[in-house]
Protein backbone atom coordinates (compact mmCIF):
# COMPACT_ATOMS: atom_id res chain seq x y z
CA UNK A 1 0.00 0.00 0.00
CA UNK A 2 1.49 3.77 -0.94
CA UNK A 3 0.82 7.26 0.70
CA UNK A 4 -1.35 8.96 -1.31
CA UNK A 5 -3.51 12.73 -1.43
CA UNK A 6 -6.77 11.21 -1.66
CA UNK A 7 -8.57 11.17 1.81
CA UNK A 8 -10.15 7.24 1.01
CA UNK A 9 -6.52 5.64 1.04
CA UNK A 10 -6.34 6.71 4.80
CA UNK A 11 -9.39 5.51 5.54
CA UNK A 12 -8.40 2.19 3.51
CA UNK A 13 -5.29 2.34 5.85
CA UNK A 14 -7.62 2.52 8.83
CA UNK A 15 -9.89 -0.08 7.88
CA UNK A 16 -6.89 -2.55 7.65
CA UNK A 17 -5.65 -1.99 11.05
CA UNK A 18 -8.88 -2.46 12.78
CA UNK A 19 -8.96 -6.04 10.92
CA UNK A 20 -9.46 -8.66 13.24
CA UNK A 21 -6.43 -11.02 12.97
CA UNK A 22 -4.79 -9.24 10.45
CA UNK A 23 -5.20 -5.77 11.84
CA UNK A 24 -2.56 -4.16 14.10
CA UNK A 25 -3.05 -5.43 17.47
CA UNK A 26 -2.83 -2.34 19.33
CA UNK A 27 -5.52 -0.37 17.02
CA UNK A 28 -7.57 -3.40 17.65
CA UNK A 29 -7.72 -3.27 21.30
CA UNK A 30 -8.55 0.59 21.49
CA UNK A 31 -12.18 2.02 22.08
CA UNK A 32 -13.39 5.58 22.28
CA UNK A 33 -12.26 6.11 25.47
CA UNK A 34 -8.76 5.21 25.35
CA UNK A 35 -8.64 7.10 22.03
CA UNK A 36 -10.06 10.52 23.71
CA UNK A 37 -6.37 11.47 25.19
CA UNK A 38 -4.97 11.28 22.02
CA UNK A 39 -7.36 13.18 19.83
CA UNK A 40 -7.07 16.25 22.55
CA UNK A 41 -3.62 16.20 22.73
CA UNK A 42 -3.23 15.68 18.77
CA UNK A 43 -5.45 19.01 18.61
CA UNK A 44 -2.52 21.31 20.98
CA UNK A 45 0.13 19.92 18.64
CA UNK A 46 -1.85 21.41 16.23
CA UNK A 47 -2.11 24.66 17.90
CA UNK A 48 2.03 24.58 19.16
CA UNK A 49 2.62 24.44 15.32
CA UNK A 50 0.91 27.55 14.65
CA UNK A 51 2.34 28.94 17.67
CA UNK A 52 5.27 28.48 16.38
CA UNK A 53 4.45 29.01 12.78
CA UNK A 54 6.21 25.79 11.42
CA UNK A 55 4.13 25.37 8.27
CA UNK A 56 5.92 22.22 8.12
CA UNK A 57 4.82 20.60 11.63
CA UNK A 58 1.72 22.31 11.20
CA UNK A 59 1.14 19.88 8.03
CA UNK A 60 2.06 17.04 9.62
CA UNK A 61 0.01 17.47 12.91
CA UNK A 62 -3.18 18.28 11.15
CA UNK A 63 -2.90 15.11 9.54
CA UNK A 64 -2.35 13.20 12.89
CA UNK A 65 -5.80 15.51 13.79
CA UNK A 66 -6.93 13.64 10.76
CA UNK A 67 -6.27 10.44 11.46
CA UNK A 68 -8.68 10.79 14.99
CA UNK A 69 -11.20 11.65 13.32
CA UNK A 70 -11.30 8.65 10.89
CA UNK A 71 -10.71 6.48 13.69
CA UNK A 72 -13.27 7.23 15.74
CA UNK A 73 -15.25 7.04 12.63
CA UNK A 74 -14.35 3.63 11.83
CA UNK A 75 -14.80 2.74 15.49
CA UNK A 76 -18.36 4.03 14.98
CA UNK A 77 -18.71 2.35 11.58
CA UNK A 78 -17.90 -1.09 13.34
CA UNK A 79 -20.68 -0.69 15.60
CA UNK A 80 -23.31 0.24 13.12
CA UNK A 81 -23.60 4.01 14.27
CA UNK A 82 -22.17 5.91 11.79
CA UNK A 83 -19.27 6.32 9.27
CA UNK A 84 -16.60 9.06 7.89
CA UNK A 85 -19.10 9.88 5.20
CA UNK A 86 -21.24 10.65 7.55
CA UNK A 87 -19.26 12.88 9.09
CA UNK A 88 -18.33 14.77 6.24
CA UNK A 89 -22.01 15.07 5.31
CA UNK A 90 -22.91 16.26 8.89
CA UNK A 91 -19.72 18.90 8.69
CA UNK A 92 -21.29 19.82 4.94
CA UNK A 93 -24.73 20.32 6.13
CA UNK A 94 -23.69 22.17 8.61
CA UNK A 95 -21.89 24.60 6.96
CA UNK A 96 -24.27 25.43 4.34
CA UNK A 97 -26.89 25.63 6.87
CA UNK A 98 -24.81 28.20 8.78
CA UNK A 99 -23.97 30.35 5.43
CA UNK A 100 -27.21 30.98 3.88
CA UNK A 101 -25.51 34.48 2.65
CA UNK A 102 -23.21 32.66 0.50
CA UNK A 103 -24.85 29.79 -0.83
CA UNK A 104 -28.52 30.55 -0.63
CA UNK A 105 -30.07 34.00 -0.23
CA UNK A 106 -29.75 36.28 2.78
CA UNK A 107 -30.10 39.87 3.81
CA UNK A 108 -27.04 39.29 6.19
CA UNK A 109 -24.11 41.58 4.76
CA UNK A 110 -22.30 42.50 7.77
CA UNK A 111 -19.78 40.40 10.57
CA UNK A 112 -22.46 41.31 13.27
CA UNK A 113 -25.33 40.70 11.02
CA UNK A 114 -23.60 37.07 9.69
CA UNK A 115 -22.87 36.89 13.35
CA UNK A 116 -26.91 37.21 14.40
CA UNK A 117 -27.58 34.61 11.72
CA UNK A 118 -25.30 31.99 12.94
CA UNK A 119 -26.30 32.27 16.67
CA UNK A 120 -29.91 31.84 15.36
CA UNK A 121 -29.22 28.57 13.20
CA UNK A 122 -27.39 27.24 16.47
CA UNK A 123 -30.11 27.58 18.38
CA UNK A 124 -32.63 25.72 15.34
CA UNK A 125 -30.12 22.84 15.18
CA UNK A 126 -29.99 22.54 19.30
CA UNK A 127 -33.86 22.56 18.82
CA UNK A 128 -33.51 19.47 16.61
CA UNK A 129 -30.38 17.81 18.87
CA UNK A 130 -32.30 18.15 21.59
CA UNK A 131 -35.45 16.07 19.71
CA UNK A 132 -33.09 13.51 18.57
CA UNK A 133 -31.78 12.79 21.45
CA UNK A 134 -35.03 12.31 23.22
CA UNK A 135 -36.21 10.39 20.38
CA UNK A 136 -33.09 7.73 21.25
CA UNK A 137 -34.03 7.94 25.16
CA UNK A 138 -30.64 9.88 25.97
CA UNK A 139 -31.04 12.25 28.52
CA UNK A 140 -30.46 16.21 27.95
CA UNK A 141 -29.83 17.07 31.64
CA UNK A 142 -26.26 18.24 30.93
CA UNK A 143 -27.24 20.02 28.33
CA UNK A 144 -29.63 21.81 30.21
CA UNK A 145 -30.44 25.87 30.53
CA UNK A 146 -28.80 28.35 29.27
CA UNK A 147 -25.30 27.62 30.07
CA UNK A 148 -26.41 24.09 28.08
CA UNK A 149 -24.51 25.54 24.97
CA UNK A 150 -20.93 25.67 26.74
CA UNK A 151 -19.65 21.95 26.77
CA UNK A 152 -17.77 20.63 29.60
CA UNK A 153 -15.80 18.66 27.19
CA UNK A 154 -12.67 20.74 26.54
CA UNK A 155 -9.95 23.08 28.53
CA UNK A 156 -10.85 23.80 32.03
CA UNK A 157 -9.58 27.50 31.03
CA UNK A 158 -11.33 27.03 28.26
CA UNK A 159 -15.16 26.02 29.70
CA UNK A 160 -14.47 28.58 32.61
CA UNK A 161 -14.25 31.74 29.76
CA UNK A 162 -17.19 30.44 27.60
CA UNK A 163 -19.38 30.07 30.77
CA UNK A 164 -18.64 33.75 31.51
CA UNK A 165 -19.16 35.21 28.47
CA UNK A 166 -22.59 32.98 27.88
CA UNK A 167 -23.64 34.41 31.42
CA UNK A 168 -22.84 37.96 30.37
CA UNK A 169 -25.36 37.89 27.57
CA UNK A 170 -28.07 38.11 30.19
CA UNK A 171 -26.13 40.94 32.31
CA UNK A 172 -24.56 38.22 35.08
CA UNK A 173 -21.29 40.00 35.02
CA UNK A 174 -19.00 43.06 36.13
CA UNK A 175 -18.82 46.21 34.09
CA UNK A 176 -15.28 46.76 34.50
CA UNK A 177 -12.33 45.24 35.72
CA UNK A 178 -11.57 46.87 38.69
CA UNK A 179 -14.21 44.79 40.93
CA UNK A 180 -13.42 41.58 39.66
CA UNK A 181 -9.51 42.38 41.02
CA UNK A 182 -10.90 43.25 44.64
CA UNK A 183 -12.67 39.17 44.08
CA UNK A 184 -9.43 37.64 43.17
CA UNK A 185 -8.03 39.57 46.60
CA UNK A 186 -10.90 38.18 48.20
CA UNK A 187 -10.52 34.20 46.68
CA UNK A 188 -6.64 34.83 47.61
CA UNK A 189 -7.77 35.80 51.56
CA UNK A 190 -10.58 32.28 51.53
CA UNK A 191 -7.36 30.50 50.34
CA UNK A 192 -4.97 31.50 52.85
CA UNK A 193 -7.55 30.95 55.28
CA UNK A 194 -7.83 27.34 54.45
CA UNK A 195 -4.46 26.89 53.84
CA UNK A 196 -4.15 28.14 57.65
CA UNK A 197 -6.63 26.23 59.48
CA UNK A 198 -4.85 23.29 58.03
CA UNK A 199 -7.95 22.14 55.34
CA UNK A 200 -6.54 20.31 52.32
CA UNK A 201 -10.35 18.88 51.70
CA UNK A 202 -11.13 22.62 50.92
CA UNK A 203 -7.93 23.55 49.07
CA UNK A 204 -9.01 22.43 45.84
CA UNK A 205 -12.45 24.01 46.30
CA UNK A 206 -11.21 27.72 46.32
CA UNK A 207 -7.95 27.69 44.05
CA UNK A 208 -10.80 26.84 41.76
CA UNK A 209 -12.56 30.23 42.54
CA UNK A 210 -9.42 32.07 42.47
CA UNK A 211 -8.70 30.73 39.15
CA UNK A 212 -12.25 31.26 37.55
CA UNK A 213 -11.51 34.78 39.23
CA UNK A 214 -8.89 35.10 37.13
CA UNK A 215 -9.90 34.07 33.90
CA UNK A 216 -12.93 36.59 34.20
CA UNK A 217 -10.38 39.57 34.71
CA UNK A 218 -8.68 38.02 31.58
CA UNK A 219 -11.83 38.11 29.61
CA UNK A 220 -12.55 41.75 30.68
CA UNK A 221 -8.72 42.76 29.56
CA UNK A 222 -8.98 40.88 26.48
CA UNK A 223 -6.43 38.43 27.72
CA UNK A 224 -7.77 35.05 26.57
CA UNK A 225 -6.33 33.26 29.51
CA UNK A 226 -5.31 29.91 27.83
CA UNK A 227 -3.41 31.73 25.39
CA UNK A 228 -1.86 34.15 28.82
CA UNK A 229 -0.84 30.88 30.21
CA UNK A 230 0.63 29.10 27.18
CA UNK A 231 2.48 32.69 26.68
CA UNK A 232 4.23 32.22 30.40
CA UNK A 233 4.84 28.09 29.73
CA UNK A 234 6.99 29.21 27.14
CA UNK A 235 8.37 31.87 29.22
CA UNK A 236 9.53 29.60 31.93
CA UNK A 237 10.54 26.83 29.74
CA UNK A 238 12.67 29.96 28.14
CA UNK A 239 14.30 31.04 31.37
CA UNK A 240 14.26 27.52 33.07
CA UNK A 241 16.70 26.44 29.65
CA UNK A 242 18.72 29.05 31.10
CA UNK A 243 19.20 28.16 34.50
CA UNK A 244 20.27 24.44 32.90
CA UNK A 245 22.40 25.71 30.03
CA UNK A 246 24.53 28.02 32.82
CA UNK A 247 24.25 25.43 34.99
CA UNK A 248 26.21 23.15 32.39
CA UNK A 249 28.90 25.51 31.55
CA UNK A 250 29.71 25.91 34.94
CA UNK A 251 30.49 22.29 35.58
CA UNK A 252 27.34 21.95 38.08
CA UNK A 253 24.57 19.60 38.52
CA UNK A 254 21.10 20.44 38.26
CA UNK A 255 19.98 17.98 40.35
CA UNK A 256 22.53 19.57 43.20
CA UNK A 257 22.20 22.86 42.88
CA UNK A 258 20.61 24.74 45.55
CA UNK A 259 17.22 27.22 45.12
CA UNK A 260 19.50 29.91 46.00
CA UNK A 261 21.75 29.13 42.84
CA UNK A 262 18.91 28.47 40.31
CA UNK A 263 16.64 31.79 41.78
CA UNK A 264 19.90 33.91 40.89
CA UNK A 265 20.15 32.70 37.58
CA UNK A 266 16.49 32.78 37.14
CA UNK A 267 17.00 36.79 37.81
CA UNK A 268 19.86 36.83 35.34
CA UNK A 269 17.39 35.11 32.69
CA UNK A 270 14.97 37.64 33.28
CA UNK A 271 17.29 40.73 33.06
CA UNK A 272 18.72 39.56 29.94
CA UNK A 273 15.18 39.51 28.25
CA UNK A 274 14.50 43.21 29.68
CA UNK A 275 17.73 43.51 27.77
CA UNK A 276 16.36 42.06 24.35
CA UNK A 277 12.78 44.12 25.03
Amino acid sequence: MEASKDISRLIEIMAALRTPITGCPWDLEQNFETIKPYTIEEAYEVADAIERRDMDDLCEELGDLLLQVVFHARMAEEAGEFSFGDVVQAITRKMIRRHPHVFSRSDADTPGAVKLQWDAIKQEEKRERAERRAARGMSEDFKAGHLGTVHRHQPALTEALKLQERAAKVGFDWSEAAPILDKIEEEVGELREVLAAGQPEKVADELGDLIFALVNLGRHVKADPEQALRGTNTKFRRRFNHIETELQANGEDLHAASLERMEELWQAAKAIERQLG
